[in-house]
């Protein structure tokens, strides 16, 4: 455990993050998750601060019950409270995160990392923190 407190989120985030405005689209911004085989997309505002997110499990199913038109847009369907970290955060703290702020029958998959300001840099999924435990479990 004390290894996980030492490892920085800043040092296994990912810093190309894709992500949306408000006002696209909902169906291109799915296909831009469905393209790119990712399962979430930040939504920041014109100064990159994240106002919002959307999955693809979200937007998916809401497709196949067909309850979006072609002018729906992320911001009318994004959920509002995004669960954030920093990047000197700990993935201890990530792993935290990820199971408290989750329902009880699930656990968040990624985290957006933010500066001081709510300024998207970054995301953190549990494929990144499961990648440094296998590394960990490997080493000993």
């Amino acid at each position: 455990m004390e290894n996980l407190k030492k490892i920085k989120v800043k040092d296994i985030m990912t810093t190309d993050v894709i992500y949306a405005s408000p006002k696209d689209n909902v169906i291109g911004a799915f296909e831009i998750l469905l393209k790119n085989k990712i399962s979430c997309l930040p939504v920041v505002d014109e100064n990159k601060k994240v106002i919002g997110i959307m999955t693809t499990t979200d937007i998916g199913y809401n497709l196949i019950i067909d309850r979006y038109t072609l002018e729906t847009t992320v911001g009318d369907v994004m959920t509002k409270e995004v669960i954030t970290i920093t990047p000197e955060e700990s993935i201890a703290d990530a792993i935290k995160k990820m199971d408290v702020y989750g329902n009880s029958k699930e656990i968040i998959n990624q985290l957006p990392v933010v500066d001081e300001e709510g300024k998207l840099i970054g995301i953190i999924s549990d494929g990144d923190i499961i990648r440094v435990l296998s590394k960990i479990l490997k080493e000993k």
